[in-house]
């Protein structure tokens, strides 16, 4: 099944509220010797006018254009770093390229930094959900996911706190995380995402998982990735689309239930019981060791069922024998085969799949027909062409054209012949002394005489 778009929810997390915990202000400390405290940094009166008259602006883009201004003036700064990242910060709020073009300039200067990284990583990540081209879009988010492992892989600055460091690289995680998902799923390495969405979502509190946003959108996209899988993990997808569809508000709870339904019944067999697994689906960020759906029964069970239940064999409907015959146990459809093995049979509305003058392959069941597949052949019975006076081969040659007619591929026949074999999968039963039943002409009425009235 084709990914569902939930991307609203990512606007009530914006990237103004990330930018307030990972990239924190970082001002410069300058004291009244015009130096900043501490750092042994040295500013003519000029450079610190102008680096202060920056970095107190309050309105971004007129800090953005100073802090370029201040960075034109003074390239070689002592406070560059810490400049570059007040400028991706103000330019967070308006403007993603020059923001990742800030990152950029930052990324040269201090090719560690975890801030720049994050910005990388967020807006190279929303910005590929624009991109139509299959391949563009790939390339933009195996970028993001790129930076996104440099921001895994980053260290603590000497400068920095660890206690800072820890709490910044927190916040980080689940945007770096998010992104190694997103670009693996997109080139169908399901088992890939779903280890850093569940990294995504296990870096959080999860009471935050539970609020409409980029976490819930996780969730559910955590659920896809399990569908996604080689075999497709039914039970997780079912347990994750459940949580995000039970916490996520209309319209987008309307727009995940489906999946999570879906994942359901294709374990299940049914829908009956949902409603508890959604329920239970909002206790945990997980499912508990002890969380289980009841399989549907297997085909060979439901075969067995039948046997036992079905008195006589041979009234099962064409569709339920050829079910028998391919997922029963030997033994079952065996028991099946013998009700009908060496029986001759007439078959109308046989639609013709191939043609040719000695096999017929045609659809019967109704499955067959559906789908417009072949499930009997018919090896056709020989005429007789020895010895026949020529009145006689000439109504053979009748017989034969009106044959070929009637078994054209398309056209709907009746057969009869022989059950010899058949092979389980796919369902295929050929039939020996195959022959078509033409359709008797129905003879004309005879013409009304008028016969004059007598003279009298």
């Amino acid at each position: 099944m084709k990914k569902v778009v939930v991307a609203s929810l990512l606007a009530v997390a914006s990237m103004a509220c990330v930018a307030g915990t990972v990239v924190a202000q970082t001002q410069v400390n300058l004291g009244s010797n015009q130096q900043p405290a501490n750092s042994g940094v040295q500013m003519s009166p000029a450079e610190y006018n102008a680096y202060n008259s920056a970095i107190t602006q309050t309105d971004p883009k007129a800090k953005a254009a100073a802090l370029e201004a201040y960075l034109a003036a003074y390239p070689q700064s002592a406070v560059k770093a810490a400049t570059l990242e007040q400028l991706m910060l103000a330019y967070s709020a308006f403007d993603p390229a020059k923001t990742l073009d800030a990152a950029d300039r930052l990324l040269q200067v201090d090719p560690n930094n975890l801030r720049a990284l994050t910005f990388e990583t967020y807006f190279r990540l929303t910005g590929a959900d624009s991109i139509t081209d299959p391949a563009a879009k790939q390339a933009a988010l195996d970028k993001a996911a790129e930076y996104a492992q440099k921001g895994l892989a980053a260290t603590k600055p000497a400068e920095m706190s660890a206690t800072d460091f820890n709490t910044l690289q927190s916040q980080a995680k689940p945007v770096f995380y998010r992104a190694i998902a997103t670009a693996a799923l997109n080139k169908k390495d399901a088992a890939t995402a779903v280890t850093n969405f569940k990294l995504a979502l296990q870096s959080v509190p999860v009471a935050d998982t539970t609020k409409p946003g980029p976490l819930l959108q996780d969730t559910y996209t955590l659920g896809q990735a399990y569908y996604q899988m080689t075999p497709p993990d039914y039970v997780n997808c079912t347990w994750y689309a459940s949580r995000a569809a039970a916490f996520a508000p209309e319209p987008y709870k309307s727009q995940m239930l489906p999946l999570a339904k879906f994942c359901y019944k294709k374990y299940h067999g049914a829908d009956d019981g949902y409603d508890a697994v959604l329920t239970a689906s909002q206790a945990s960020l997980d499912p508990p060791a002890d969380f289980k759906i009841k399989p549907a029964p297997s085909p060979a069970d439901i075969v067995a069922n039948v046997i036992a239940t079905t008195p006589d064999l041979s009234t099962l409907a064409i569709s339920d024998k050829e079910f028998i015959l391919a997922n029963g146990k030997p033994e079952d459809a065996a028991k099946v085969w013998d009700t009908i093995k060496g029986k001759s049979n007439q078959f109308p509305d046989a639609l013709v799949i191939e043609s040719s003058p000695t096999v017929l392959k045609v659809a019967i069941s109704e499955d067959a027909v559906q789908s417009k597949t072949a499930d009997f052949t018919f090896n056709m019975k020989a005429p007789d062409t020895d010895k026949l006076t020529p009145a006689q081969a000439a109504a053979a040659k009748k017989t034969a054209d009106a044959v070929a007619a009637a078994t054209a591929v398309g056209s709907k026949v009746t057969l009869t012949g022989t059950y010899a074999s058949y092979t389980p999968n796919p369902i295929m039963i050929t039939m020996s002394d195959g022959e078509v039943v033409l359709a008797k002409k129905t003879p004309a009425k005879p013409t009304a005489t008028h016969r004059p009235a007598p003279h009298r």
